[in-house]
């Protein structure tokens, strides 16, 4: 490796000011090794908005200095001896890495109210939800050793190999690095709320109507995945008319422009099963939205706003037995079915290639809008 055993190199954000181009390329620490633990040599790295959220600490304080990044994918250099016995990940293995990097990992679920010594998240596989989740960057091991999480616009990763994923020959890694984040996010809520989760995969939207709100790096994936699950009709909804075109081309069999197409809440009312929503402003017509919906329709919300916090009355949710959720990225057995569910249908993200050197112009220009759909990261000598 190029790197030390206790220093990678990356693209440090020292301060808030980092989320105006101002990160700065340096070593920093990573966590100590352990057995558990692999590196990976880093090919790609998707840029997510979560990046520009914490660059600028927009959810809340970011534990600077930070290396972000949680859409990684690169090749396995280090083998911890137990990651290999229980991972059976091996050095040259391509993986890929997404927003998680642990979990308390306890088997045993809680007996009583009172019992905290067990975790009913992990012990269903369902780690995403686990009360003490760490993230992939900016958040403190729960592992022996400890030590801080850091990401990925770097030249190396460490992580404990339970939450690296070997990605499926056939799928490109450009393609397979937006997925561990902004796909992953759009594939388990389509999963699980696809006729309840029940039925095979490429069929779990059978006979569903599914809007998608916000054509972004999440919602290009949301009409990807929808279709690629079996969807009957996928409703694309965004407010100016401009990306129509982009919508029909990714596979939306109809487009609602809500800035420019008067009526459209009436006109569309009652016409959807499921709308899942990667728009992240508080001042969304969230009420015309959930009206959108048939009785007993599916609102799940996906984006996280950092100007305030969401408003709707209990009628339109009432008036038609509908139910206002949301979901959080996915578990590791979504992001198996997922990577796999994409190389077998052939899923092609639209993704726009630049060089790691530039991640601060990128970052910038992720800001701006400029991105149709995700800019992913290159490491030059990958």
């Amino acid at each position: 490796m190029a790197s030390s055993e206790t220093k990678f190199e990356g693209w440090v954000a020292l301060d808030g000011s980092a989320a105006q181009g101002n990160m700065v390329w340096q070593a920093y620490d990573v966590k100590p090794w352990e057995e558990t633990d692999i590196d990976i040599k880093i090919s790609h790295c998707g840029i997510c908005g979560t990046d520009l959220h914490n660059l600028r600490s927009g959810w809340g304080p970011t534990a600077y200095p930070v290396v972000v990044g949680h859409e990684i994918v690169g090749t396995v250099v280090r083998v911890g001896k137990e990651a290999a016995d229980k991972s059976g990940i091996k050095i040259g293995d391509r993986v890929g890495v997404g927003a998680q990097n642990d979990s308390c990992q306890c088997r045993k679920p809680p007996q009583t109210l009172e019992d905290h010594s067990g975790c009913e998240a992990c012990a269903t596989g369902n780690e995403v939800y686990c009360p003490r989740s760490v993230n992939t960057y900016g958040a403190t091991y729960l592992t022996p050793a400890g030590g801080k999480s850091m990401g990925g616009y770097a030249r190396y990763h460490r992580c404990p190999a339970k939450f690296a994923f070997k990605i499926p020959d056939g799928l490109p890694s450009e393609h397979a690095a937006p997925m561990m984040c902004a796909g992953l996010t759009v594939f388990s809520p389509l999963a699980h709320f696809g006729n309840r989760g029940e039925g095979p995969l490429d069929q779990r939207l059978r006979g569903m109507s599914v809007g998608v709100i916000g054509l972004g790096g999440l919602g290009h994936f949301g009409i990807l995945f929808a279709k690629a699950l079996g969807a009957e009709r996928v409703v694309a909804v965004s407010r100016r008319a401009s990306k129509r075109q982009d919508a029909v081309a990714l596979g939306a069999d109809e487009y609602i422009a809500t800035a420019e197409e008067e009526g459209w809440p009436q006109r569309h009312a009652r016409s959807l099963d499921l709308i899942i929503c990667s728009a992240s402003s508080s001042n969304m017509p969230l009420a015309e939205y959930v009206g959108l919906l048939k009785r007993d329709g599916v609102f799940c919300q996906l984006g996280l706003p950092d100007d305030g916090q969401f408003k709707i009355g209990a009628w339109p949710i009432a008036s038609g037995r509908r139910s206002l959720t949301g979901s959080f990225m996915g578990s590791p057995r979504e992001i198996h079915e997922m990577l796999q569910l994409a190389a077998d249908k052939g899923i092609k993200p639209w993704v726009e290639k630049l060089p790691m050197s530039e991640a601060n112009r990128a970052i910038l220009d992720m800001e701006l809008g400029k991105a149709k759909y995700r800019y992913v990261l290159v490491n030059e000598d990958a």
